[in-house]
């Protein structure tokens, strides 16, 4: 099974909402919050900085998925090795951090404070982890027809 174009984008953005919303709940607590004044912050403007990373990921890993496959389309094959798909979240996670740290859309931290860099690399990479590893192995057997429809969810299975 090949992944259509359509279909990564449906499993991309159903996976950040899903898995993405639960785990960063759960971790959200234990990562390091950055401090204002000595003071850290607290959890809620924690949990609204976590939340918009993922919306943002989501969003920056869509546009990603357009180059993807662009690229793809130079392959013999128009697909590439699974473990690309773990590898392509440097440059996503490089362009979401820097897309958060521009301060575009978290307009609450206080002047001269960045996007909490070490939270932000803790979610990113366990949670790119988690999605990876659930769309390659448990998400192909507990789900068969998405396999056969190119990674498209069909609400009439």
């Amino acid at each position: 099974m090949t992944p259509t174009l359509f279909g990564r984008i449906q499993t991309r953005i159903i996976m950040m909402a899903t898995l993405g919303v639960i785990w960063t709940a759960i971790i959200g607590p234990v990562l390091p919050r950055p401090s204002v004044d000595g003071e850290s912050i607290s959890l809620g403007n924690m949990y609204k900085a976590l939340y918009l990373a993922v919306v943002v990921v989501t969003v920056v890993g869509v546009v990603w998925e357009l180059i993807y496959h662009w690229i793809q389309q130079y392959r013999w094959e128009k697909d590439w090795p699974t473990i690309y798909g773990l590898v392509v979240a440097i440059n996503e996670g490089i362009v979401a951090y820097l897309i958060l740290n521009a301060g575009l859309f978290w307009d609450e931290r206080p002047p001269g404070q960045s996007f909490p860099l070490p939270a932000f690399l803790i979610m990113f990479v366990t949670l790119w982890l988690i999605i990876w590893a659930f769309t390659n192995g448990p998400m192909q057997i507990l789900s068969l027809r998405w396999r056969f429809r190119g990674g498209r969810f069909d609400p009439n299975w």
